[in-house]
């Protein structure tokens, strides 16, 4: 098939984009209000998009009604959040937590998950989950879309970044431990399962300590 995003017709029931760039990482997100009223939510349009310093970017949609989210709201006016690592055996709270709720709605308790103190930021952290990165707000980018929609794609740096022991073997994170929940199309999930190693050819020591994360 082909077909010319907002030209011509797919000709399928469902919108297919989705389900090309899969699997897509889920950034479950907590920040507080000014009045330090808790929010958590997930996005599985987030990604790491650099290592030095660690920046993270989360594209945010509006709500139903055309409003801004609360968590974009909330991360413009105190200038951070805390970026928790979503997983398998978390699947059912992450998906509670996706519900629009009212404004100053507590994600937390919606969900049934525990929060956490943070070390830098005052936005708090998913106790349960066994990663959380506490980051500072650098920039939104507004992409304007084909209706009155348009995606906030929020750019922060990582400060600081939390581990549980037991998701650490032999000095690695322990992505089957863990088990990562990943976004694909539709109303589909994934989980990370099995990896395997691959080195890029050529032998450059260089560019292979660097890709291991050895620098």
């Amino acid at each position: 098939m082909y077909y010319e995003p907002g030209v011509t017709e797919h000709g399928l029931p469902r919108n297919p984009f989705k389900s090309i760039c899969v699997p897509r990482p889920i950034g479950w997100i907590s920040t507080v209000d000014p009045d330090m009223r808790r929010n958590l939510a997930p996005f599985s349009q987030s990604q790491n998009v650099a290592f030095d310093p660690p920046t993270v970017s989360i594209a945010i949609n509006q709500r139903v009604s055309g409003a801004r989210k609360d968590t974009v709201r909330n991360i413009e006016a105190t200038g951070e959040f805390v970026w928790n690592l979503a997983t398998y055996e978390l699947r059912e709270a992450v998906n509670r937590s996706a519900r629009e709720l009212p404004p100053g709605y507590d994600e937390f308790e919606f969900a049934g998950v525990t929060s956490a103190k943070s070390q830098i930021v005052k936005a708090p952290r998913v106790a349960e989950s066994p990663v959380n990165m506490e980051c500072r707000y650098v920039q939104t980018i507004r992409i304007a879309g084909n209706t009155d929609q348009t995606v906030d794609l929020i750019i922060a740096h990582v400060v600081a970044i939390h581990i549980a022991d037991w998701a650490i073997s032999d000095g690695m994170v322990d992505v089957l431990k863990i088990r990562p929940l990943a976004r694909l199309g539709y109303n589909q999930y994934t989980s990370v399962e099995s990896v395997f190693t691959m080195t890029i050819p050529g032998g450059d020591s260089a560019l292979a300590s660097g890709l291991e994360g050895r620098v």
